[in-house]
C-alpha cells in the first residue's frame, strides 16, 4: 500500500495499476479533469502539478518544500508520504488563489488549455520566491507553453502573484499539513500491485539491493522523466518496477575536501548548488537542462544511467573525472563513469546492480562546458561539450574532452588529447586538436543537426575554450547556437 495527501484528503492505494501516470489518476480516477494532457512527454507544462514534501531547512525547522513536476511523466507511487496539489485545490471558499486572479487580471489566458499548467508553476513559483525576480520567473515558466498570448501578460501575473503574496489556506494548514505528512511517513517498503504489474518502494539502500537481486527484471524508476515515455509514448507495459525516490541515503549530498559524493536519486534541483559554487559551467548547463518541473523530478544517477548519447551531464563529468558507485547485493564497485557507457545503450552494469552515488572531484580550475542547441530553454542538446586542461607554464600535461551527442555514448576524444598532451598551449596546437575530432568522431544527421555542423561545432566549441582562457572577460559560457 502507498499513502499520500490530496490536497488535505488521505488517500490509500493498493490496487492500482503502477502504470498509471498522475495525470490519468486525477483526470480517469477522480475526475479532476482541469489538469491536461498536451505532449505527454514533459515538453509542453499543460499537465504540471505541485508536490509537497517535508523539508529540514538550513536553521533546522521543518517545512514543506512545493513542487512543480509533469504529472504525465509521474507514477502514482512516486507520491507516497507526499501531498498532491492540483489545480482544483487553489480556489478556497469561492474565492480565487491570489495567482489565479493574477492570470485574470493580467488577461494571461485565451483559449484556456494552457492555463491551469501555467497556475500550477506560478503557484510554485510564489511558494518559492519572497519577492519578484524575472530570472526566477523565466525559469519557473520556461517549462509551460502556450500558442495563444504571447508570454508578456503571463510574465507580468508572476510579478503581481509575487509581490506582497497574502497568506493562502496551505499557509495557514502549514502545522496541520507537516503533521498529517509525519503521521503517514514511510515504514516500511510500500507497493501497488494490480495483480500482473507491481512497483515496490524501498526506504533503504539494503532493501534495494535485496528487491534488485529477487526481481533482477524489474526497471528502476527514480524521477521517471526517461523511463515514463516507454508508456506515455510508445504504450508498453512495465511488469515490475522499483521505487528509488524515497531513499534518503541516495538523495544526499556530501562535500569532502577533494570532491562531491552525490547520490544517485538526488533531483537535478537538489545537485544545482553543490555543483554550481564548485563549477559554475555546470551551474549553468543544469539551469538549461530540460525545464524546472523535469529538474525538480529527474536526477543525477538517472541522467547517467539511462546511457543516452545526448544526456546533458555525463560529458561534463567524464571531462571532470568522476567516477561511480556501484552496488549489487552487499558487493560495492568504483568504476570511472567514461568506462560505464560500452555502446548505444549498453552499459558496464551487471544484473541486480545499481548506482548507488556519483563521486565528482574537487579543484578543476580550468573547467569549461558548453551547450549548442536550438532553442536557449528546455531543448536537447545537439553537441554538449567539455574541457578539463591542464597548463604548466604555457604546455599542456593533462587533457581531458569529452562530448556528447557525436558518437552512440558519450566518450573522450582520445586523438584529440593525444595532440593536446605535452604541447604548448597556442593557436597552432588547437588546430591540429580541432583536426584530430574528425578521427575521434563520426557523427549522425538527424532533425537537430546534420553530421557536418556537429562536428564543426565540436571544433568551434575548442576554438572557444583557447579563445576564453586566454581572454576570460569575453566569457560567455554554455551558449546556444541557432
Amino acid at each position: 500500500m502507498i499513502q499520500f495527501l490530496l490536497n488535505q484528503e488521505l488517500r490509500s492505494e493498493h490496487a492500482l495499476d503502477p502504470n498509471l501516470t498522475v495525470l490519468n489518476y486525477l483526470r480517469e480516477h477522480l475526475g479532476k479533469s482541469g489538469t491536461k494532457e498536451g505532449c505527454a512527454s514533459g515538453d509542453c507544462g499543460a499537465c504540471t502539478v505541485v508536490v509537497g514534501e517535508l523539508h529540514t531547512d538550513d536553521q533546522g525547522a521543518e517545512q514543506i518544500r512545493y513542487r512543480s513536476l509533469n504529472s504525465c511523466l509521474t507514477f502514482v507511487s512516486s507520491l507516497h508520504g507526499k501531498q498532491l496539489i492540483s489545480v482544483e485545490d487553489l480556489k478556497h471558499q469561492g474565492q480565487l488563489h491570489s495567482v489565479q486572479q493574477a492570470m485574470v487580471e493580467c488577461h494571461g489566458s485565451q483559449c484556456g488549455f494552457c492555463t491551469p499548467g501555467f497556475v500550477m508553476s506560478l503557484f510554485a513559483l510564489q511558494k518559492n520566491s519572497d519577492a519578484p525576480d524575472s530570472q526566477k520567473a523565466h525559469e519557473a515558466l520556461a517549462g509551460n507553453l502556450c500558442r495563444c498570448t504571447g508570454y508578456r501578460p503571463i510574465l507580468a501575473a508572476a510579478e503581481q502573484a509575487c509581490c506582497n503574496k497574502p497568506q493562502d489556506q496551505f499557509d495557514s494548514r502549514q502545522a496541520e499539513t507537516i503533521a498529517r505528512l509525519k503521521a503517514i511517513a514511510p515504514t516500511q517498503t510500500g507497493e501497488l500491485n494490480s495483480g500482473d504489474k507491481r512497483c515496490l518502494v524501498p526506504l533503504t539502500v539494503a532493501d534495494l539491493a535485496d528487491l534488485y537481486d529477487a526481481y533482477p527484471q524489474a526497471r528502476l524508476l527514480a524521477g521517471g522523466t526517461d523511463l515514463a515515455l516507454e508508456v506515455t509514448q510508445f504504450h508498453r507495459t512495465l511488469p515490475v518496477m522499483i521505487y528509488v525516490g524515497n531513499i534518503e541515503e541516495m538523495k544526499r549530498i556530501e562535500s569532502f575536501d577533494d570532491r562531491l559524493e552525490i547520490g544517485a536519486a538526488t533531483s537535478l534541483s537538489d545537485c544545482y548548488t553543490a555543483l554550481n559554487n564548485e563549477y559554475p559551467d555546470f551551474g549553468e548547463l543544469l539551469h538549461r537542462f530540460a525545464s524546472l518541473q523535469i529538474r525538480n523530478q529527474g536526477t543525477l544517477g538517472g541522467n547517467i544511467g539511462n546511457a543516452s548519447p545526448i544526456g546533458d551531464s555525463p560529458p561534463l563529468l567524464i571531462a571532470l573525472g568522476a567516477q561511480i558507485v556501484l552496488c549489487k547485493g552487499n558487493t560495492r564497485r568504483t568504476l570511472a563513469l567514461e568506462d560505464y557507457f560500452i555502446d548505444y545503450r549498453v552499459t558496464a552494469r551487471q544484473d541486480s546492480e545499481f548506482i548507488e552515488k556519483i563521486i565528482v572531484p574537487k579543484g578543476v580550475p580550468l573547467f569549461r562546458a558548453y551547450k549548442v542547441s536550438k532553442r536557449l530553454d528546455d531543448d536537447i542538446s545537439a553537441v554538449c561539450a567539455a574541457f578539463n586542461l591542464k597548463i604548466d607554464n604555457g604546455v599542456i600535461s593533462d587533457a581531458r574532452v569529452a562530448f556528447g551527442g557525436m558518437a552512440a555514448t558519450p566518450k573522450r576524444a582520445k586523438n584529440c588529447e593525444a595532440v593536446l598532451n605535452g604541447a604548448t598551449w597556442n593557436s597552432a596546437t588547437v588546430e591540429k586538436a580541432c583536426a584530430a575530432l574528425a578521427e575521434d568522431f563520426t557523427p549522425l544527421s538527424d532533425f537537430r543537426a546534420s553530421k557536418e555542423y556537429r562536428l564543426l561545432s565540436a571544433q568551434n566549441l575548442l576554438r572557444k575554450y583557447f579563445i576564453e582562457l586566454q581572454t576570460p572577460h569575453i566569457e560567455t559560457r554554455v551558449t546556444a547556437y541557432v
